[in-house]
C-alpha cells in the first residue's frame, strides 16, 4: 500500500495534479458534476501536456543521435530520465520516502509562512528527490535523519524557487492566479534579470513585424514548423543517408523521415499548449479550495510549459539561442578540464523556451536571446560540475539536466565534501534554508513597508 501511493498514486504528475484538483472543489462542496468534470479536465489537461512532451522528446531524440553521429560527439548528455531511472536500484526507497515526505513538507511550509505555492510538478518532485537522496547517501547520511533531512530540503525548495521567479511570473501572465514550479528556476530568474538589465520590455518578441507575405508566420505552429524542418534537414545532410535510414527510419528516404520528424515536432508544441490552455482552465479555479480550506492564498506552481502560451515567438527563440549556447559551451569545457556535456534537445527545449518567456517579459527581444543563451550555458556548466559530487551516479554517461538540480546538488555535494560530522553538515544545512527563509520574508516586506510609508 505505502508503495502503491507513493510510486504510483503520488508518483504520477496526472493523478497528482487531479487530486490537488479534486480536494479543492470538494472543499468548495461544488455539485458532483462539477467535481468529476473538473478533475477529469485537470487530469486530461495534463495527460495531453505529457502526450505533447512525449512527442517532443521522441523527435529531440532522433534529432540527438542524426546530431551526434554527423559531429562525432562523444559525451555525457544530461537526461533526468535516464539518470533517475539509473539511480533507482539503489536510491528507490529513499527517492520514494523524501518525494512523500517532501509534498508534506511543502503544505506545511506553506501553511506556515508567507511563501504559498503547492508545487505540482510530479515529475520534477520525484528528480529533486533522487538528487538529494545520492549526494546525501554520498555524504554518509543513512535512515530516517537522512529521510527528514531529505525532506525539508525538498519541501523547501518547493515554496522558495516559485517565490523567487513570482515577480517576473506576474509581469509573464498578467496576474497573480499562477506560478512556475520547475526545477529550472535559477536559469529563468537570470534569464529575467538579464533580460532586466540589458533589454527593452516595450521590444516584445511577440511584437515582431512579418511581412504580409510571410503572414503565414505568424500562426505559431506553422513558424515552429519551417524552423524545425529547416533544423532537421539541414542536420541530416550532414548525417548522411546510410545512418539514418539503416538506424533510425527503417528504411524510410532520410529527408522524408526529416521532414515527418520536424513536423511531428511542431504537432507536439501544438499538443502541449492545447494541454495547458486545459489545464489552467480547470486547475485555478479548483485550486481555489485548497488555498481557502487549506493553505489560505495559496497559488498552483505548475510545469514551465504552462506560460509557453503568453508569448509564443519566445518559446521558440528561446529554444534555438539556448541550444547554440549549449553548442559553444562544448567546445570551451574541455578547456576548464569539465567533462563534454553534450546539448540535450530535451532540456534546452523546455528549460530554453521557459527562459526566453521570462528574458521577453522583461527584457523584450534583447532580453529572450541573452536570457535564453545564459540558460544555455547554465544547463552546460552546472551537469559538468555537477558530476564529481554524484560518487558513483557521475560516472555514467548522463547525468541530471536542468539548473536547479546542478546549484542544488552542487552546493550540497561541496558542503558535504567539506564537513565529515554528519550533524554539523545537517545542522549547517537547516541554517542556510533558515535564512534563505528570513531573507526572503524581509525582502517580501520591503514593497509594502515603502509602499505604506
Amino acid at each position: 500500500m505505502v508503495d502503491f501511493i507513493m510510486n504510483d498514486l503520488l508518483g504520477t504528475p496526472e493523478l497528482l495534479v487531479g487530486l490537488f484538483a479534486l480536494i479543492g472543489l470538494l472543499a468548495q462542496r461544488k455539485a458532483v458534476a462539477d467535481v468529476v468534470s473538473g478533475t477529469l479536465k485537470t487530469v486530461l489537461g495534463f495527460v495531453i501536456l505529457g502526450a505533447g512532451a512525449m512527442v517532443i522528446t521522441q523527435s529531440l531524440d532522433q534529432f540527438s543521435a542524426m546530431f551526434n553521429h554527423a559531429f562525432d560527439v562523444n559525451g555525457v548528455i544530461p537526461n533526468n530520465e535516464v539518470i533517475v531511472a539509473i539511480a533507482q536500484d539503489a536510491f528507490g526507497t529513499e527517492t520514494a520516502m523524501i518525494m512523500l515526505f517532501g509534498m508534506m513538507a511543502n503544505i506545511l511550509f506553506a501553511r506556515i509562512t508567507p511563501f504559498k505555492y503547492i508545487f505540482l510538478t510530479g515529475h520534477h518532485i520525484m528528480f529533486m528527490a533522487c538528487l538529494i537522496a545520492v549526494i546525501l547517501t554520498t555524504a554518509g547520511m543513512a535512515g530516517v535523519p537522512m529521510v527528514v533531512l531529505g525532506a525539508i530540503i525538498l519541501g523547501s525548495l518547493m515554496v522558495l524557487l516559485p517565490a523567487m521567479l513570482q515577480p517576473f511570473t506576474r509581469e509573464i501572465t498578467g496576474s497573480d492566479d499562477i506560478a512556475v514550479g520547475h526545477f529550472g528556476s535559477f536559469g529563468y530568474y537570470a534569464s529575467a534579470t538579464i533580460g532586466k538589465w540589458f533589454g527593452n520590455k516595450e521590444k516584445s518578441t511577440e511584437d515582431i513585424k512579418v511581412p504580409k507575405s510571410l503572414g503565414f508566420l505568424r500562426d505559431t505552429t506553422v513558424a515552429v514548423s519551417l524552423t524545425m524542418v529547416i533544423l532537421f534537414v539541414v542536420v541530416s545532410l550532414f548525417t548522411g543517408s546510410e545512418f539514418i535510414e539503416s538506424q533510425l527510419s527503417g528504411g524510410q528516404n532520410f529527408l522524408v523521415f526529416s521532414l515527418m520528424q520536424a513536423l511531428a515536432f511542431a504537432a507536439g508544441v501544438y499538443i502541449i499548449l492545447t494541454g495547458v490552455r486545459m489545464l489552467l482552465g480547470e486547475i485555478v479555479p479548483a485550486f481555489k479550495g485548497i488555498a481557502d480550506k487549506i493553505v489560505p492564498n495559496a497559488k498552483p506552481a505548475l510545469d514551465a510549459p504552462a506560460v509557453f502560451p503568453f508569448a509564443n515567438n519566445a518559446v521558440i527563440i528561446g529554444f534555438l539561442f539556448s541550444f547554440a549556447a549549449g553548442l559553444i559551451s562544448m567546445m570551451f569545457l574541455p578547456l576548464f578540464g569539465l567533462a563534454v556535456i553534450v546539448p540535450g534537445l530535451v532540456p534546452h527545449f523546455f528549460t530554453g523556451a521557459a527562459a526566453g518567456v521570462f528574458g521577453n517579459a522583461t527584457g523584450g527581444r534583447r532580453g529572450a536571446i541573452i536570457g535564453a543563451m545564459v540558460n544555455g550555458v547554465f544547463i552546460s556548466f552546472l551537469p559538468a560540475l555537477l558530476l564529481p559530487v554524484l560518487g558513483d551516479l557521475g560516472f555514467q554517461s548522463t547525468t541530471f539536466g536542468d539548473s536547479d538540480f546542478g546549484v542544488v546538488g552542487i552546493a550540497l555535494g561541496i558542503l558535504s565534501q567539506q564537513i565529515n560530522s554528519t550533524i554539523a553538515f545537517t545542522v549547517i544545512v537547516l541554517a542556510v534554508i533558515a535564512g534563505f527563509f528570513l531573507i526572503g520574508i524581509k525582502t517580501r516586506k520591503k514593497p509594502s513597508e515603502t509602499n505604506h510609508s
